[in-house]
């Protein structure tokens, strides 16, 4: 257990490494769904004012534990319910699972069953600190493709949240046997967008604060966004310690964006250890009801914005007509673009320093 201890432990201070360097991340909301799922980890970002979200996943494990000469097998589900809270920083979930586990003892030949929720979870999510938050800072280059899609030390600035939350251990639960009915779980995470295609999430959490046996856990979590940014692919490290159970996990698997609100996935992974050995894969879905409404500016604002541009007159238009100009984008016009570019390309020749 101390070597074990030692192990999770250097993680730990490395994941504390990866709050002090300078980290960077996606926008708060966005126009197709953005879940946790297929790990474990969190984001460090809510759903968005008034979306609700369902991740729904499951779940298979074997588990064989070399002490007690016993073998497990488990079916379950998991589930997650996501709502964006009053304001796009808060978020409100739920998540649960529930497991039917059979447990076979070798050297008697029994079978035990237990069947109720490991994980009955309500907690809240706020954005604390956004590295996008101002838009100017983080304007995409519009002379060189190298300069948006190269890894740049700014990146390593994390977006970070806050979450608190509690468990719930209702009735006679076999997987929580003389726990308190109520205990409580606070966390930091943080996720920052290496690249356009790279995304690195962090989790710490202090878990089943106020029973006997509290948790301490990690979770490294790297994303990866092909080509075709329908597919994407993830790789994961937890770590858990625990006077009850402690252990070390490794996850992979792949997301497919079937539609603007609905994502599929799968997953697989293993523990790092012999008590138990866990061998587990998943399947599931995430879906979004999107109730969203961005919010303009007034035009008066944003005309007094000297570094927005001016205002596309066709948008304005329709917006004294009350015609859906919150469609628009109300940036400055191809032709302002242009006259931009040829600015840049001019200034730049001149001190012949075109970056290719």
């Amino acid at each position: 257990m101390n070597s074990l201890f030692a192990y999770s432990k250097s993680y730990q201070y490395a994941v504390t490494l990866l709050f002090l360097l300078p980290l960077v991340s996606i926008s708060q909301y966005t126009d197709v769904i953005n879940s946790n799922r297929p790990g474990v980890s969190v984001s460090a970002y809510a759903v968005g004012k008034n979306v609700v979200q369902a991740e729904v996943g499951l779940f298979y494990e074997q588990q064989d534990h070399t002490l007690l000469n016993t073998e497990s097998n488990i079916w379950g589900t998991d589930i997650s319910l996501r709502y964006g809270l009053l304001f796009e920083k808060l978020e409100l979930n739920y998540e649960g699972t529930f497991q039917d586990q059979n447990t076979t003892y070798l050297n008697f030949d029994v079978v035990a069953k237990r069947r109720d929720f490991s994980r009955n979870r309500l907690g809240l999510k706020f954005l604390v600190y956004d590295p996008f938050k101002n838009p100017e800072a983080n304007k995409p280059n519009l002379y060189s493709w190298r300069a948006n899609n190269k890894f740049q030390f700014k990146n390593l600035l994390p977006a970070i949240s806050i979450y608190g939350g509690a468990n719930f251990v209702l009735g006679d639960n076999p997987f929580y046997i003389g726990e308190p009915t109520v205990s409580y779980r606070g966390m930091i995470a943080t996720q920052s967008r290496l690249t356009p295609r790279f995304v690195l999430i962090t989790n710490t959490a202090f878990d089943r604060i106020s029973t006997d046996d509290p948790e301490l856990s990690y979770t490294i979590s790297l994303s990866h966004a092909f080509r075709n940014p329908k597919w994407s692919v993830f790789a994961e490290h937890q770590g858990i310690d625990s006077d009850r159970y402690s252990d070390l996990l490794i996850r992979g698997g792949i997301a497919h964006l079937l539609k603007e609100n609905l994502q599929l996935d799968f997953n697989m992974g293993a523990s790092l250890k012999n008590t138990p050995t866990r061998i587990f894969f998943g399947i599931g879905g995430s879906y979004r009801l999107d109730f969203h409404k961005d919010s303009l500016k007034p035009i008066e604002d944003q005309e007094a914005n000297q570094n927005g541009g001016a205002i596309n007159k066709k948008a304005m238009k329709k917006k004294k007509k009350g015609s859906g100009a919150e469609d628009i984008d109300l940036g400055p016009s191809k032709r302002q673009l242009k006259k931009l570019r040829k600015a840049e390309k001019k200034k730049k020749k001149e001190s012949s320093e075109i970056d290719f």
